[in-house]
């Protein structure tokens, strides 16, 4: 058996009110990719937190082995100078800076206080032939995608001479290829003999790349499996994250579908600032009551593009086309007025966009709908709180109470909280953009339930996702986006993966 080179024993952490983490174990081979799974909340993060100091210890309880030696860690620092380095998802880089100076960020190579550039870039240079990456080391980070950005963030880990690595959830904000060549990277840097503890909610690509995985939930260690002796399926993953066995992926569905509630003609956007580029062009689609309509395409299609164009054109310049709801054009000339005709627009970034993180649920929860709270500018509060508490048992967002600020909530109660915020404005079209995106199954499935119950009670849904077996479980009907153009619509009967692609190619065929 190989050598341990980490054991968490019994670590406990209690927020206000909440027992993240209750006597967790957790045990890590030395040169092994470790997956973490379990479903938002489950306490992975906070877990990660406690072992590369974020929470510093005298925080929690429990204790702590690195290499076989007793470690408290009271900071981020102390844990890196042994070697344990974390990227969280949300990336910590700094845009205007180029890939040489974020890596060497508080880190510099220099001499009495003079950084040594020719020494910075040469080791840059060095590290992104490690990774990969072809990238100049001048080059500004603005100015490269996210899947490059990830990587960069594993360089930096890297100049930190890193022996266990933990990634949380480095893939979630990434396209197939990109998340492909992270998990290669990933196979490449244990075969370089280091450690990866790697936090995942596709259980895919935690079969793929993964040597062990260890199962929290409610705080809890459930179980530790090894892919090479335990029989492992993703069902028996998910039962032991959830806790009961998941036959079907998607709840069950009838649709109810009536008469046509939206219809969109020869929709056309250009791009915010480069005025000549065409983002979409001459779209045209409808959504019935009762409808969920999926948008379907590559990254880059198009699709957050449309959805923000569409929600009081608050994406994009030179925007023409009309916008038909019950047989009646309409025109939106800002966020208000689309609110105001029963349009709600859940975005892809609910952290940025979506919530107001340093406010509490019951704030974010009445803030698009603030009219129905309030007479001559003065809030009713006990209104306000008699709603926000309708909507978490409704919702079955998990918290002490209302009054707990959103950024201590997990993603998946953080996601119910943002269409809690859009259900209250009492829309008539909602439009879903990743609606799912960085949440467990459990909580997908949660979630999904309550989009069908939108369109049982004759909503029109728009819905919007990159995983197609969402795409194809979800949606009546389906939009295939491609360059910024319909290349395909297909019904739910006939709709299939290979048939979204084809549609796909065979568009990317008749531009070129």
């Amino acid at each position: 058996m190989a050598d341990c080179i980490l054991e968490m024993k019994n670590i406990t952490k209690t927020f206000p009110g909440v027992k993240a983490l209750d006597n967790v174990n957790l045990k890590v081979k030395k040169g092994e990719v470790h997956a973490l799974v379990g479903e938002n909340g489950a306490g992975k993060s906070t877990l990660m937190k406690v072992l590369s100091g974020v929470h510093a210890h005298g925080t929690y309880s429990g204790d702590i082995l690195f290499e076989n030696k007793s470690s408290e860690f009271r900071g981020i620092k102390d844990s890196e100078e042994l070697g344990i380095v974390i990227i969280h998802q949300e990336l910590a880089l700094i845009p205007y800076l180029s890939i040489a100076e974020n890596i060497f960020l508080g880190n510099e190579q220099q001499k009495k206080g003079i950084v040594n550039w020719n020494d910075t870039i040469q080791k840059t240079d060095a590290l992104l032939k490690k990774i990969g990456l072809e990238e100049l080391a001048n080059t500004l980070i603005t100015d490269i995608g996210v899947g490059k950005q990830q990587l960069v963030e594993i360089a930096k880990a890297l100049s930190k001479e890193v022996k266990l690595l933990i990634l949380d959830e480095p893939t979630a904000a990434l396209n197939d290829d990109d998340s492909e060549k992270l998990l290669n990277l990933i196979l490449e840097l244990k075969k370089q003999g280091i450690t990866s503890i790697l936090i995942s909610h596709k259980l895919n690509e935690v079969s793929k790349v993964a040597d062990s995985i260890t199962i929290l939930r409610d705080g809890q260690t459930i179980e530790t499996l090894d892919m090479e002796n335990d029989e492992i399926s993703e069902d028996r993953i998910i039962k032991g994250m959830v806790g009961r066995d998941m036959t079907h992926r998607f709840p069950a569905r009838t649709p109810n579908i009536g008469k046509k509630i939206l219809e969109v003609k020869n929709w056309t956007v250009y791009h915010p600032l480069h005025a000549e580029r065409k983002v979409i062009d001459d779209v045209s689609l409808h959504i019935n009551r009762g409808e969920i309509v999926g948008i379907a395409g590559l990254m880059g299609a198009g699709r957050t593009e449309l959805a923000m164009s569409l929600f009081g054109k608050c994406y994009g310049r030179k925007i023409s086309g009309t916008v038909i709801k019950d047989d009646k054009e309409i025109l939106m000339k800002d966020v208000h007025s689309a609110i105001k005709i029963g349009l709600a627009y859940v975005t892809e970034d609910r952290k940025n966009y979506g919530l107001i993180l340093i406010d509490d649920i019951r704030h974010n929860i009445s803030l698009a709908n603030l009219k129905d709270i309030s007479k001559n500018m003065i809030l009713n509060e006990g209104k306000e709180i008699q709603i926000a508490e309708e909507f978490r048992k409704k919702m079955s967002i998990k918290t002490p109470n209302i009054l707990q600020k959103t950024i201590n909530l997990s993603g998946g109660n953080q996601q119910k909280v943002v269409l809690s915020k859009w259900i209250n404005s009492n829309p008539d079209i909602l439009i879903l953009d990743e609606p799912t995106r960085g949440i467990d199954v459990g909580a997908k499935y949660e979630i999904y339930t309550i989009i069908n119950q939108l369109a049982a009670d004759g909503k029109g849904i728009l819905f919007i996702s990159s995983e197609l077996p969402e795409i194809l479980g979800m949606c009546d009907r389906i939009y295939v986006l491609n360059e910024g153009q319909i290349s395909g619509e297909l019904n739910r009967d006939e709709a299939s993966s290979e048939k979204i692609m084809k549609s796909i190619i065979n568009h990317k065929k008749e531009v070129l």
